[in-house]
């Protein structure tokens, strides 16, 4: 009937420790959450299915297409990104629609061939920022 205190002090140190990383995120390090949060999403997703939970499997891929849809896809800058922000606006768009398919069909093979797909775009979006940070050696620097 009660939860414990333990568990209770947990998730509030949770809850505040997600809340003020966003807060103190800059737009990059938002990103990187965001895609955070859609590959655990889509574990967690695809865990749930092999373990038969359908209802935990539901809410985690309504988790990852609200990511895509409304994270990922919404701040894309179509005027300024060129090609590369179409071309992930129909990586997303995609993704979306596969990830639909398998929570209908309780397909995990869907997901993990959305998961093939983001994780090179997260780790790509990471690196970005850790060439950005190095210092600039060679001629010239």
């Amino acid at each position: 009937m009660f939860t414990p205190v333990s568990t209770r002090a947990a998730s509030a140190y949770k809850t505040v420790a997600a809340e003020t990383g966003v807060q103190g995120a800059d737009p990059h390090q938002l990103v990187n959450l965001l895609f955070d949060a859609l590959l655990q999403a889509m574990n967690q997703a695809r865990g749930a299915l092999e373990r038969g939970d359908l209802e935990t499997k539901a809410k985690a891929l309504s988790k990852a297409v609200r990511i895509l849809e409304e994270g990922l896809r919404v701040g894309l800058n179509l005027q300024e990104g060129g090609e590369l922000a179409h071309r992930l606006q129909a990586v997303y768009a995609y993704s979306v629609q596969r990830l639909t398919i398998a929570n209908m069909r309780n397909d995990g093979t869907l997901i993990t061939e959305v998961t093939d797909l983001i994780e090179p775009v997260a780790q790509s979006w990471k690196d970005i920022r850790a060439t950005a940070l190095q210092p600039a050696t060679g001629p010239g620097a």
